[in-house]
């Protein structure tokens, strides 16, 4: 996000002034609508849970995306073009998002897609939008294998042209949890659990690896089924284990009662996850047990990045009725990169949008460079974010307190 006149486009904002013109009918190019006066309309598709436990965070995603489509007509950022958004609810599900990911390449007037939330869901939609040659742009995914490959600990190879993040990965988010759990926290025995699923099984794997690098002891293993809610049998393990900490991978609507049932198991340790637990529901649901758990999220904290600001001011005065949430900041940043994008393939041809505008759009993301909500938003050969920050939080008074911000040194 450039830095613009927040005074001018806040007080817009607050007084409704913003306006959302849809122009004319469908192409058939895959290049956006054009109403036959010279404004082409471009949609940014969302795809995320907008229901269901996760829908904290897959609303602050749409939010997010709703607000960068809107300063972006506002400020006619690209001449000629209005943006709008078709936001899809996946629930969480990965075949419920391959199936709007589908629905999202069938609309012509879609130039790229923000989202998903979930590395499965992720992982499940790659190929479909990649044939149509439509541009995804995730703000949370986290799973190194969607842009290196499934062998990326070995040989990265990029799958997916058309796929890119603006979240940093778990290769790196892992072993940067393990380094601060080993050697600040100071914790040496660890149970490791997960769910199974392709975020959480694939960070709680990295971060094991480098927890025992440094020389920590893994004193027991188990694998939760995330449609639970009843995880005594797993507490009473983690209490006679001896472990001094857990390390879960997966997301909050199960690390939340996890959390719980350990400390009322008697094991009076701290819970410490991923971005996936990072919200403001965990600590719904682990109540007072949750004081002390640990989250690393990608990034830094967006209330602390002077370049966050005009966001977070914008996003107020809009007055949507859910927060943010952890990924705001990156799926405005997702949005914005389509925009970019698209600014470019249309400037480059005469104003107008070209016959494979869709091919042109995965084309200029690759080389799109901007000072964003998040930092400076690039992406590497393999599409993923070229900002590596991270930052460790702990549950304190009812909310999450930065403990610190950093890279990881491998």
């Amino acid at each position: 996000m450039r830095q613009r006149s927040l005074i001018a486009i806040t007080a817009a904002l607050a007084a409704g002034a913003l306006t959302l013109t849809a122009c004319g009918s469908r192409d058939d190019n895959g290049g956006g609508s054009d109403s036959g006066n010279g404004d082409i309309t471009v949609v940014i598709g969302v795809d995320a849970p907008l229901t269901g436990d996760l829908s904290a965070l897959g609303l602050g995603i749409k939010n997010s995306v709703d607000l960068a489509t809107k300063i972006a007509n506002k400020e006619k950022y690209v001449e000629g073009v209005t943006f709008k958004i078709e936001a899809l609810d996946d629930q969480g599900q990965a075949s419920v998002g391959q199936q709007n990911a589908t629905k999202l390449v069938a609309n012509k007037d879609v130039l790229g897609v923000v989202g998903p939330l979930n590395s499965s869901v992720g992982e499940s939609m790659q190929k479909v939008f990649d044939t149509a040659k439509l541009v995804e742009v995730s703000p949370a995914n986290t799973n190194p294998a969607l842009t290196q490959g499934v062998n990326w600990a070995k040989e990265k190879a990029r799958p997916y042209k058309s796929y890119f993040r603006t979240a940093t990965t778990d290769a790196i988010q892992g072993p940067f949890a393990a380094q601060y759990v080993f050697n600040d926290a100071k914790k040496k025995k660890v149970f490791v659990i997960d769910d199974k699923k392709t975020y959480g099984a694939g960070l709680a794997a990295t971060f094991t690896a480098e927890f025992k690098k440094l020389g920590g002891q893994v004193v027991g293993t188990e694998h939760i089924n995330p449609e639970s809610k009843d995880f005594s049998a797993v507490a009473t393990k983690v209490k006679n284990s001896g472990a001094d900490v857990v390390y879960y991978g997966g997301e909050y609507p199960q690390a939340g009662p996890l959390s719980k049932q350990i400390k009322e198991a008697g094991a009076k340790i701290p819970l410490v996850g991923g971005d996936g637990i990072y919200s403001a529901d965990f600590i719904k649901l682990s109540g007072a047990a949750g004081t002390g758990d640990l989250a690393t999220s990608v990034g830094a904290p967006v209330e602390s990045l002077p370049s966050a600001k005009e966001f977070v001011a914008n996003y107020k005065a809009e007055g949507y009725k859910e927060a943010y949430e952890a990924y705001g900041g990156y799926s405005y940043d997702s949005a914005w990169a389509i925009i970019e994008a698209v600014k470019k393939v249309v400037e480059g041809n005469d104003g107008k949008l070209p016959d494979d505008a869709r091919a042109k759009v995965v084309d200029a993301m690759q080389d799109v460079s901007f000072d964003g909500v998040t930092g400076k938003v690039s992406f590497d050969e393999f599409g993923d974010a070229t900002n590596k920050q991270l930052t460790v939080y702990t549950v304190k008074g009812g909310d999450w307190a930065t403990v610190k911000s950093g890279t990881f040194t491998g």
